[in-house]
């Protein structure tokens, strides 16, 4: 019981992931998890479903995190082909704006975490921050889900 106990107890002093500071050089497997990722971003930009759905798993969900009028926490969860469906263009040309990111790599599982500005017509609309789960399969690295954080105060281009 006491050894039971002690385990249970037991903490495993991981350090913080720090803030990305720079974009991973080309030709790093940095680079490469980062590739469905920035593909996914183009196809946001571009109102492409198709290329959403490439660089994508199609068990995998986008999923949402608002703060609702009420003040209560929200959430909306999409699978991939459910979403891109429902891709369709903005009124007024629509960026994400990507910060740097900070990405965590362990064999065939990747983490990346990165603030985000979305502009519409050159103007904030929403920011926060996205965590993509990337996957490393037989034709490469993909992203399996994403789930962000979604608010419109604050934001700057």
């Amino acid at each position: 019981m006491m050894i039971l106990l002690m385990l249970l107890l037991q903490t495993t002093p991981v350090a913080p992931i720090v803030k990305g500071t720079a974009l991973p050089p080309p030709g790093t497997e940095e680079a490469q998890v980062m590739a469905p990722v920035e593909a996914l971003l183009r196809a946001i930009e571009t109102s492409d479903g198709a290329a959403a759905l490439a660089a994508t798993l199609p068990e995998g969900t986008i999923t949402a995190t608002r703060t609702g009028p009420d003040g209560m926490p929200q959430r909306q969860t999409v699978r991939w082909g459910d979403w891109a469906a429902k891709l369709s263009p903005e009124p007024g040309p629509a960026v994400e704006k990507q910060g740097t990111p900070a990405i965590e790599i362990d064999g065939n599982l990747a983490m990346v975490w990165a603030p985000y500005t979305t502009l519409i017509a050159g103007k904030p609309s929403q920011c926060g921050y996205n965590l993509f789960d990337v996957v490393r399969g037989a034709t490469g690295w993909k992203i399996l889900n994403v789930t962000y954080s979604a608010r419109s105060e604050g934001c700057t281009p």
